[in-house]
This record gives structure tokens, sequence and C-alpha cells, in this order.
């Protein structure tokens, strides 16, 4: 059979007449008046090689052929109605794996509040957060897996991008500290030895690359691939870390730290999440995004409180 000359609508009429087993019934199944549908008929029967429906009597029966087809072309019809049709999400029957790359204080701050959120509505549903390793691991091959990314940059390929919420950036020091808030003036914070944070597929600090150009040259003392080892570390010792104020102040009574604000200004850092363009319109997708940007704003409130 030569596909090309196949018209779709053809197998629509071919199923409502092996249901109905009557043209008449079967034209006002298809809203068509029964010329048309007689006409159908005989073009499948043309195309098929085989009566399909014959009379006995007064009434009609389907031939043997017509009856292998009947449950093969309702399948048929049901996989093809949908590839047009957006599939339903239901969160709460769901066992769905989403994969989500994000720094480690993305996963801090946003991971506790959004799985109560994930475990509530939807608790056979797993997540799977692979640390942020920079914009060169993004190939095409990495991205396919990739559902969301929580990340500061600018744009990914394939990616949409919506602001999550703000921040700016902060000194954290331990209770005790020898110089404590006097890390507020320029003096001290220069003569002070630093814990630098280089995450993965960075060259150095983000803080260190806006500092330079005014100037400033900051002691490091360690360089750590996280900001959670650079605050753990800077709790047992006199370093001092300059990261974002919400993982200090999310971090601080736990740690025992004090949030010193630095002497020059940091400026607003804005976290975004980023979703690939081919997952625009799929249900789980838009679930996991509404309960993502549901959670970044929820930020905002707790640091307004």
């Amino acid at each position: 059979m030569n596909l090309n000359s196949l018209d779709l609508n053809l197998l629509v009429a071919l199923d409502a007449l092996l249901r109905e087993v009557n043209v008449s019934r079967a034209a006002m199944r298809l809203h068509l008046s029964q010329p048309a549908t007689s006409h159908a008929l005989q073009r499948l029967r043309d195309l098929i090689g085989d009566p399909l429906l014959v009379r006995n009597g007064a009434r009609m029966e389907l031939t043997p052929r017509a009856q292998t087809l009947r449950g093969p072309l309702a399948q048929a019809l049901d996989q093809v109605r949908a590839l047009f049709e957006p599939d339903d999400f239901d969160a709460a029957r769901s066992e769905r794996h989403f994969r989500l790359m994000m720094p480690d204080l993305a996963v801090e701050l946003m991971m506790p509040r959004l799985m109560e959120k994930i475990t509530q509505a939807a608790p056979n549903v797993t997540i799977d957060v692979v640390p942020w390793r920079g914009p060169a691991i993004f190939t095409p091959e990495f991205a396919r897996t990739i559902d969301l990314v929580i990340s500061i940059g600018d744009a990914f390929k394939g990616f949409h991008r919506q602001r999550l919420y703000t921040d700016s950036d902060a000194l954290a020091v331990r209770r005790g500290h020898p110089a404590g808030t006097k890390l507020r003036k320029r003096e001290a914070f220069l003569a002070a030895r630093h814990v630098a944070v280089v995450i993965r597929g960075q060259n150095e600090d983000l803080i260190d690359t806006w500092l330079r150009p005014k100037g400033i040259e900051r002691r490091i003392a360690l360089v750590v691939p996280g900001y959670i080892e650079a605050l753990h570390i800077t709790a047992r010792t006199d370093l001092v870390a300059f990261v974002p104020r919400r993982l200090i102040s999310a971090l601080s009574k736990q740690l025992s730290l004090v949030m010193v604000t630095p002497p020059f200004d940091p400026g607003i850092d804005e976290q975004h999440m980023f979703y690939p363009t081919r997952a625009q319109m799929d249900p789980g997708s838009i679930w996991l995004r509404r309960l993502v940007l549901e959670t970044g704003p929820e930020l905002e409130a707790r640091k307004a409180t």
C-alpha cells in the first residue's frame, strides 16, 4: 500500500463503519451525508481489496477481514490522537524523575521548602540534583538530561530564563572573630585572610572578578569548591568568607556565624531558573517550574520579615 495516497479521514470513516456496521449510522457518527459515507466505503473497499460490509438479508455484516481490523484500527487511531493531545500530569500518581543542576547555595536555600511541596503534592516523584559545573558542561547531550537549572548565569543555549530571587554578598565570620565588625573598614578587609569559592567551571571566585577592576585584591588563604564548605571552615577558623547574604542568614545560628557588611557595595545578584525550550509545553515541567517559581519569592518574603 502506498501510504502517500492514504487519507487519514478514511481510517476514521472505516472505524465508524466497523463500529456501526451500518452506513446510515456511521454517517451520523461522522457528521457526513449518507452518500459521502457510501463513497468513503467504496474507496476503502478499493484500497483494502475487501468488501468489508456485506448485506445479509435486511442488515449488513462485517467480512472476516473487517472483523480482524476492528481492534488494531481503534488502537492505531487512539495512538494517532495521542500525538496531538498534550499529556496530563497527575502529580499525585506520577513516578517521574526530574534532574536539576544547581550550586550548593541554591540547594541549601531552596530545596528544603521545595521538597516539602513536592512530597505533599507528588510523593512518588524523585529529584536528582546535579552539582553546578559551569556552562562548559552544557553539551547538547548533557542538556537533554536536565529538566531545570538554577544559576546566576546569563543564558544557556536551548533554555528559557526566569528570575527566581535577588541577593547580595556580605562577609561571614565566626562569632568572636578578632576583627569582627572592623571588617567594615577597608584596611581590616584587606588585612584579613579570606576563603575563596571557586566553583567547578570557573577560574576564580566571582567576588574577585568583581573586585579586581576596582583595584582591590583579597588575601586568599584557602580555595574551596562550594559556599557551604566556605562557611563551615569560616565557622572554625579566623578566615573570612565573602558569600551571599541569604546563605549566611540560613546558617548563622547553626554555625554560630556573624554577618558583616563589607566596605564596598557588592551590588545585587539575580538567581535564575532555566528550563529547556523543548519542555516549554510539557505538563510535568510546567508543574515543577510553578513550584520552583513559588519558592523563590518566598525567600524574598523571609528576608522582609
